[in-house]
């Protein structure tokens, strides 16, 4: 007799969607040179393209942290959802 397979979890969750948002948006944000290409606002003398660049630096590690974080947390609750399943 086949053992049926074991069921899982949909693949694609709310918390994955908002992790590859996370790692998606750098990208999206440093390829649309059209956004920051310009001189003005200055900020401390810098001018827009350099200080916009930069934030972007720290952003993006913001943002890794958060998407590494909640994914940890996926899938910890995943493993706790398996573990309890085959107990059950």
């Amino acid at each position: 007799m086949p053992q049926e397979p074991e069921a899982r979890g949909p693949v694609v969750t709310p918390v994955r969607v908002v992790i590859a948002v996370c790692l998606f948006a750098p990208f999206v944000a440093m390829l649309w040179v059209g956004s920051y290409a310009k001189t003005d606002p200055a900020l401390i003398g810098i001018p827009f393209f350099y200080w916009y660049q930069m934030a972007w630096v720290v952003i993006s590690s913001v943002l890794t942290v958060t998407a590494y974080k909640l994914w940890q947390r996926d899938q910890a609750a995943r493993r706790a959802s398996r573990e309890g399943g085959a107990s059950q």
